[in-house]
């Protein structure tokens, strides 16, 4: 099982964006060294806590500073965008790194309607699998019959990815044949049916033959599980903040999070963020054990909102040493 890392660059409070750029490339480099299979950027807008809205350009940042992890979105937001202008933001990010970027695309806006307006977003209907499909043509080899090619782009077969939180991604993902991520570490609730959705009616593709499948999962990894409780408070707080149409910055982490947020939204925000591993290694190692025995992943990719840099780099070395524990043991 491989395991990566998906960052949304955290912007701290009582930090800025150029933090938390800097802390994203420490990151990265960092999980190249701990082994971690790729490196993924997630598009958002019009939220000052998080750095990474113009994706390909913090990706390119990213993979120069990095020399073998794969590099690339988790994800870029289709809908926000013309397929061509992605292929040549991926196909150039994949001249200049080869057999390095990843593109996982999702269907969300990746922000509200205001920002969909900023972004001139038709209202017309969904294009979504039209659209992922005219995007990997774009990256596939020359045909001298379209009239439209990207270049850079054309025959760098850049490997698509479909995200999603919902049924819709897996029937999709299962009909291209394209492997398939899915967003579990804060929408977990279709998880399981999504998956059997995704496995059972794969159809093979020139770009995979089986299934592959992706697991996201949050990880607050430290020394106690106290420790480890109190670093997730940070996230807690984010996302309580943004269900409640408060975004900001990544919260400081607090000692009593139902006394920061009420015992119903700590409630609520603990349903969204069950696929988790929270506490000292011994209890991540559990938790991590009981989620991949669960579902299998041939992937699983771990997210962290941690307020501290160092804390955050720390709470990823540990899963790391345990994922590749669980990985040679497996092996063995």
């Amino acid at each position: 099982m491989r395991y990566s890392v998906l960052d949304l660059a955290p912007v701290p409070e009582g930090h800025d964006t150029a933090t938390a750029i800097s802390n994203s490339r420490d990151l990265a480099i960092a999980a190249e060294k701990m082994g971690y299979h790729r490196y993924w950027l997630a598009e958002h807008h019009n939220m000052p806590g998080i750095a990474s809205a113009a994706t390909s350009v913090l990706i390119g940042h990213i993979a120069e500073a990095t020399k073998t992890m794969r590099i690339g979105a988790g994800g870029v937001m289709l809908p926000n965008h013309a397929p061509l202008t992605i292929a040549e933001q991926f196909g150039t990010l994949a001249t200049i790194h080869p057999g390095r970027i990843d593109l996982g695309l999702g269907r969300a806006p990746g922000g509200d309607m205001a920002v969909a307006r900023a972004l001139r977003r038709g209202l017309e209907a969904d294009r979504f699998p039209d659209d992922v499909v005219e995007l990997m043509g774009y990256f596939a080899d020359a045909d001298p019959a379209a009239p439209v090619s990207a270049h850079p782009g054309q025959g760098t077969h850049v490997p698509v990815w479909i995200l999603g939180s919902s049924l819709y991604g897996a029937q999709l993902a299962a009909h291209l044949g394209l492997p398939y991520a899915f967003a579990s570490h804060f929408a977990p609730d279709a998880l399981d049916q999504a998956l059997e959705i995704y496995r059972t009616r794969f159809q093979p593709s020139a770009q995979l033959d089986r299934p592959y499948f992706m697991l996201a999962a949050n990880v607050f990894a430290a020394d106690t599980d106290a420790e480890g409780a109190y670093l997730r408070t940070s996230m807690q707080q984010a996302f309580a903040r943004l269900r409640t149409g408060q975004p900001g910055k990544l919260p400081a982490p607090v000692k009593d999070i139902e006394a920061a947020i009420g015992p119903q939204m700590t409630d609520s925000v603990n349903h969204a963020l069950s696929v988790s591993a929270t506490g000292s290694p011994a209890t991540v190692r559990a938790q991590l054990g009981v989620l991949r025995d669960r579902y299998q992943p041939d992937e699983i990719i771990l997210t962290g909102q941690i307020h501290d840099h160092a804390a955050r780099v720390n709470s990823f070395r540990i899963a790391a040493e345990i994922l590749q524990d669980m990985t040679t043991a497996d092996a063995a």
